[in-house]
């Protein structure tokens, strides 16, 4: 008596079938995506597979890197004041569990550095980490942090760390968020300059230097000026203060109403480690006192200048006569 199939086995040709529709059907999403960025019709869509897969990317960082768990605590130092004592067992076995101190001291340094530009623009943050590199949304300049609505994470929040503005949040579950970077074309920011206060609007580049369109074609600007975020309408999506980048090229005026310049980012996005997202705007504009103090310039090296008057014997002056 001959054996039956197995089920999965069964209608191999009408199974190779639906799978060349689902994959002509998925292109054709990923394009009507792309081409509407946020207006996009299947948002819905993508919110629905973050609450699905942000668990799962969740669980698989914190499995890998333990470091995860220090993160969360500084999201919940508010509400964590007594559990000092298992925090601080926490970390102890963090230490232990990371194979090189080297990347331990960076971290901490990392997190210490992100707390004191928080702390210098009266931010409230919820620490994240970045779980995951270029999300399945549809955005070419993205990343995943480990900090969902659970965590008080919004849509259009902030977001920074130790060196200045890393982006916005733009698709929320509810254990992860995806965060559009700084250097994604489809990214823009109202800008103002250090000091003088001149505006513009940021836009992303890619991997080169951000462009910014200075709305005052005449402005005063050189190579090693700072800028910073300008600040949105009730905060969102982007709260004053936050430092931008550092201007590496100014292109000439040519006599119009705007004027372009090239800004150097401060964050490094190819290697997003520690961030945090505002979820408590400042009380008033920081202004530029979130920025670094700008490094001293070299002293320079006093020089002496010693005069130096031969002697008489020693300059070849004329000897004395012999007596007759």
């Amino acid at each position: 008596m001959r054996k039956a199939r197995p089920p999965h086995v069964r209608d191999t040709r009408e199974s190779r079938l639906l799978l060349v529709l689902l994959i002509a059907i998925a292109f054709a999403l990923i394009t009507v995506d792309i081409r509407t960025g946020e207006d996009s019709p299947v948002d819905g869509a993508r919110q629905a597979a973050a609450a699905v897969f942000g668990p799962v990317e969740k669980g698989v960082a914190t499995a890998v890197d333990p470091v995860a768990h220090a993160i969360g605590a500084v999201r919940d130092s508010g509400e964590r004041h007594n559990r000092v004592a298992t925090l601080e067992r926490e970390n102890a076995a963090l230490k232990a569990k990371l194979g090189s101190e080297d990347r331990t001291r960076s971290r901490i340094h990392e997190l210490d550095e992100m707390l004191k530009r928080a702390g210098a623009g009266q931010y409230g943050i919820k620490g994240a980490e970045v779980i995951a590199i270029g999300a399945a949304q549809g955005f070419s300049w993205t990343v995943t942090i480990d900090a969902g609505s659970k965590d008080g994470i919004e849509r259009d929040m902030t977001v920074l760390n130790g060196d200045g503005l890393v982006g916005r949040v733009t698709t929320v579950g509810p254990d992860t968020a995806t965060v559009l970077l700084a250097s994604d074309p489809d990214f823009t920011v109202g800008t103002r300059l250090e000091k003088t206060g001149e505006l513009g609007f940021a836009t992303g580049q890619g991997d080169r230097a951000l462009s910014v369109q200075m709305l005052n074609g005449k402005a005063k600007i050189s190579p090693g000026d700072r800028l910073l975020t300008f600040g949105s309408r009730g905060n969102k999506p982007f709260v004053p203060g936050v430092p931008l980048g550092e201007v590496v090229r100014v292109d000439p005026s040519g006599g119009g109403l705007t004027r372009t310049i090239h800004v150097r980012p401060f964050v490094g996005f190819s290697r997003l480690d520690i961030v945090g997202v505002v979820v408590v705007p400042p009380r008033e504009d920081p202004r530029d006192a979130v920025l670094p103090p700008k490094p001293a310039p070299p002293k320079p090296i006093p020089t002496v200048t010693v005069t130096v008057t031969p002697s008489p014997s020693a300059s070849g002056g004329p000897a004395d006569e012999e007596e007759s």
